[in-house]
């Protein structure tokens, strides 16, 4: 049995729960979402999915976001919620070794962005916060990290889990990058209306850090659009669209506007991938909706 998730704090989460009670014999598959969207992940009949889009050959299926509603029967549980962490430890809530309502309430905080101002800029005074902003790339070579803090996350309370060694200098690395994330956010980000677009093709690879820092540097913007390339190759282009969490005006339910631009999300907050021809085309369809800032909601 097969643990199948994405690799964000929702979804290191959503593992250590799933492997708490669930006999996992294989090691954990991270995916992205858009590569399950496209077919690119072999699924087989006894991996259980968290936090990704349903897969028809799983045996379980955890998740939240609003554009992977289905409508056909399926072991496991989808409701919209501020994490899928917190679906899966419904789920099991029966079967789990200890309390985890602690770290359920904070991935739901941090995955729904429920933050003030004080947790965005000082996120090192909030143990959950700064360790979630320990996982802050897609990369394959992260792995070794992504089931350290499963383990860590299964077996030590937060505060032992920072002072390991590889936590506590991934911490202090997010601090350094979040000063030169601010700087280049400052560099690339334009006003358009009540929109902010952070553009970062002009740049070698797509920055990390603080995905909340935006808000609080443009407090005038609703939403932010953040642009770059997914690879070195430049042939696809990666746009993240947020709600801001400080000015709370826009209107726009994102997930279901990017579901027109090969990608999908949560009302507040979601991403898309596409060929870089496509670019020209799609971005200004995206900047054009936010600023227009018009309810979509479907039912």
């Amino acid at each position: 049995m097969r643990i199948v998730t994405r690799p964000d704090f929702d979804g290191v989460v959503c593992a250590m729960l799933i492997r708490a009670t669930e006999p996992i014999d294989q090691p954990i598959k991270w995916v992205a979402p858009n590569d399950m969207q496209k077919g690119r992940v072999v699924i087989n009949g006894d991996d259980i999915i968290a936090n990704l889009p349903y897969h028809e050959n799983c045996a379980l299926w955890f998740d939240h976001h609003y554009t992977n509603r289905i409508d056909r029967p399926f072991q496991g549980l989808f409701r919209i919620a501020p994490s899928a962490a917190g679906i899966v430890c419904e789920y099991y809530r029966d079967r789990l070794p200890r309390d985890y309502c602690e770290l359920i309430t904070a991935t739901d905080k941090i995955d729904s962005a429920d933050l003030n101002l004080d947790e965005i800029l000082h996120p090192e005074k909030y143990p959950y916060i700064i360790l979630s902003m320990t996982i802050f790339s897609n990369e394959s070579s992260e792995e070794p990290y992504w089931n350290h803090v499963v383990d860590l996350l299964g077996e030590q309370g937060i505060l032992s889990i920072l002072s390991d060694p590889e936590v506590e200098q991934r911490c202090r690395q997010v601090m350094q990058n979040n000063q030169r994330y601010k700087a280049l956010l400052s560099e690339n980000t334009i006003i358009n209306g009540e929109v902010s677009i952070t553009d970062f093709r002009d740049l070698d690879k797509m920055p990390d850090g603080n995905r909340f820092l935006i808000y609080s540097m443009f407090p005038e913007s609703t939403v932010n659009v953040k642009i770059g390339f997914e690879n070195p190759t430049r042939d696809r282009v990666v746009v993240k669209v947020g709600h801001s969490i400080l000015n709370r005006k826009c209107q726009v339910n994102v997930g279901q506007l990017l579901s027109q631009f090969e990608g999908g999300g949560h009302r507040g907050a979601g991403a898309c991938r596409f060929d870089t021809a496509k670019a020209d085309d799609f971005i200004p369809k995206i900047v054009d909706a936010l600023i227009q800032n018009e309810p979509n909601e479907s039912t």
